[in-house]
């Protein structure tokens, strides 16, 4: 017992000290990982052979991240990603099988070994590549949507493949003994074609009919309980039985674990699922990459180093450019496309699965298994520097050839000018434009310009702070500007501007708090907005009525709290004026916030019946029976 604990405090305080480092140097929490590794095996020997023992229990991280990955991904939203997730997956895993196939041929490999190569090596790395989308926001970006659409499709191409080596087989590489070829419990050994596919389609039909049908119902008793740790406990044996029950009929865990999170994507218990996985899903990860680190074999290395790193290198190369190409096929455009390709140009964690389940079967020679074995795991130690060559050289290029771009051409005016097309800006344009009132919508994102011509909505490149453009696009003729820019002081700045300059012109500006909005009041807008506001007070609303407040009392007091609060405004306004630079929220300031809510709940708290304001006279009475029917509707 005292081994263990002092293999998992090595393991530990390597992570806790290395990671943290490694981040913080910009290298990305995966490198630091690995390096963790390097430092605890090859290099200091603190660990030794348990580490391939380790590492495939730290591999079910990776069955873990899938399963949440499924949970985010609705039946729905899969199906409407069918022809991308073919056309772009399928033609990836086919041209680099293909290329890799022919490459080993002329190296004098047999054609059935060097199609089991191109298998495993066409295959990239599941964790480490949406651990780093994670970590650095990029899962959203087209860039990274396509990546996942080929890390999904290479996961479902596990199943064929594992079903495919066998037959591949060659005679001089078959094990000694039968016993070589025992892969543990299992349901569907010895049994015919097609009693092994029935057991299939019963076991993934089983799961998606208990995942829809039962699921609700365990997790509603468990849930009764209040017990959370129950509850963790449930959340585990679920994935644990699941990739049980895939292992017992011979398909891959990860993708058993996939399919049950998409049947449950829609379950009133997905997020708490998703929170009690979380933390294991991101232990094991990192324990997974330290073991792959630890298990570098230097001796291999120094014996044939150079032959290693060139193969390694030759494969990240040619994954690349397929990759490159696809994108560029698939219209993945500018930046996308090279994170599209740089981040999957590395070799995966499944391939030292079926490198082992390839040797068991016979189709690879033994003085080949470990070569490729430190291919796969050479190319995914140097994957976090190709995500920092994305960062330093490659964003930032295509972010300066956006801003080199001209200004577009206004060709039209507007009676309203809108000063920034992201969310808010779309909003009211669309609104104004519903009822006729001519826009000219500017914004200095060229990315978002294009993405709105492409749904039809008009809109110019360009930057709404340049005096010239705004006189193209009939700043002097416009009756008002609508200010919805991301950048608080830029926004402030061009306030202060067009008030000075253009006295009789309305400015309506988005605000993101309460600074901002005495900045933007200050610089003379007319009228400031707080994005977050309404959107808050109606949550608010929605709240008490859920709670079973009547909404007769439940619009009273919103009304009486908006009311307070503009009462209020004006005076925390002149004592935010009042402070000097960097102190405006001083003590008289806090002080006076503080009297606010008070006088909030003090207002909340009186009985209004009698006392209602005129614009509260317009209210009559709730019909009979109004509280039965709202709390229905409710429920």
């Amino acid at each position: 017992m005292t081994e263990y604990f002092v293999q998992a405090f090595i393991y530990l305080v390597s992570a806790v000290i290395i990671v943290p480092l490694a981040k913080r140097l910009g290298l990305g929490s995966v490198l630091g990982y690995l390096i963790a590794g390097v430092v605890i095996g090859p290099i200091t020997g603190l660990v030794g052979d348990e580490t391939t023992t380790i590492q495939h229990f730290a591999e079910f991280g990776v069955v873990m991240m899938l399963f949440v990955v499924g949970l985010e991904i609705e039946p729905k939203a899969l199906w409407q990603m069918k022809a991308r997730l073919l056309g772009l997956g399928g033609a990836q895993l086919v041209l680099t099988t293909g290329l890799i196939m022919a490459i080993a041929i002329s190296f004098g490999l047999a054609w059935q070994t060097a199609l089991a190569v191109g298998l495993i090596l066409a295959l990239s790395s599941t964790a480490i590549v949406l651990q780093t989308f994670n970590e650095k926001h990029l899962s959203h970006t087209e860039g990274g949507r396509g990546a996942f659409k080929v890390l999904l499709f290479q996961d479902i191409a596990v199943i064929p493949m594992l079903a495919l080596l066998p037959l591949l087989a060659l005679a001089q590489f078959a094990p000694e003994t039968a016993a070589d070829a025992h892969h543990g419990m299992s349901l569907v050994d010895g049994l015919p074609g097609w009693a092994y596919m029935l057991v299939i389609v019963l076991s993934i039909g089983g799961l998606i009919a208990a995942g829809h049908f039962l699921s609700q119902h365990l997790f509603r008793y468990v849930a009764n309980s209040g017990l959370r740790e129950i509850f963790v406990a449930t959340a585990l044996l679920l994935v644990i039985g699941i990739a049980a029950l895939m292992s017992l009929v011979g398909l891959s865990p990860a993708l058993g674990t996939f399919l049950a999170g998409v049947v449950l994507a829609n379950s009133d218990f997905r997020h708490e699922l998703e929170s009690n996985i979380e933390p294991f899903k991101g232990l094991l990860l990192g324990l997974f990459f330290i073991t792959v680190g630890a298990g570098v074999d230097f001796g291999i290395l120094l014996e044939s180093g150079l032959l290693i790193l060139g193969l390694a290198l030759g494969l990240m190369l040619l994954k690349f450019l397929v990759l490159f190409v696809l994108a560029k096929a698939m219209k993945v455009k500018g930046s996308d496309g090279w994170l599209m390709a740089l981040s999957l140009a590395q070799a995966g964690e499944f391939g030292f699965v079926l490198v082992s389940f390839s040797n068991a079967n016979g189709v690879l020679p033994p003085d080949l298994s470990p070569i490729l074995l430190m291919v796969i795991a050479l190319s995914m130690f140097l994957t976090p520097a190709l995500f920092i060559a994305f960062d330093k050289w490659v964003l930032p290029r295509y972010q300066k050839s956006s801003n080199d771009r001209q200004p577009d051409e206004i060709t039209q005016q507007g009676m309203v000018l809108i000063a920034g097309a992201g969310r808010f800006g779309q909003i009211v344009n669309r609104l104004l434009v519903a009822n006729g009132i001519p826009t000219v919508v500017l914004d200095r994102q060229a990315a978002q310009v294009d993405n709105l011509k492409a749904v039809n909505i008009k809109s110019y490149f360009g930057d709404a702070s340049r005096p010239d453009l705004l006189h193209t696009a009939g700043i002097e003729k416009a009756k008002l500007v609508v200010i919805a820019f991301d950048d608080r002081e830029e926004a402030v700045e061009l306030t202060h501007y067009l008030k000075q300059t253009y006295p009789k012109l309305k400015v309506l500006v988005r605000a993101f708090d309460r600074g901002h909005h005495y900045q933007l009041r200050k610089a003379g807008a007319d009228w400031v907005e707080s994005e977050t506001y309404h959107s808050a007070m109606e949550l608010g609303i929605r709240s008490m009525k859920k709670l079973g407040m009547h909404g007769f009392e439940v619009e009273q007091k919103a009304k009486t709290f908006k009311q307070v609060e503009q009462q209020a405004s004006e005076k925390m306004y002149q004592q935010w004026c009042m402070g000097s630079e960097g102190e405006q929220y001083d003590h008289g300031y806090v002080q006076m916030f503080i009297e606010l809510d008070q006088q909030i709940s003090l207002e909340m708290g009186r009985d209004r019946q009698d006392t209602h304001s005129s614009e509260e006279r317009g209210w009559t009475p709730p019909p009979k029976g109004y509280a039965e029917k709202l709390q229905d509707e409710g429920a």
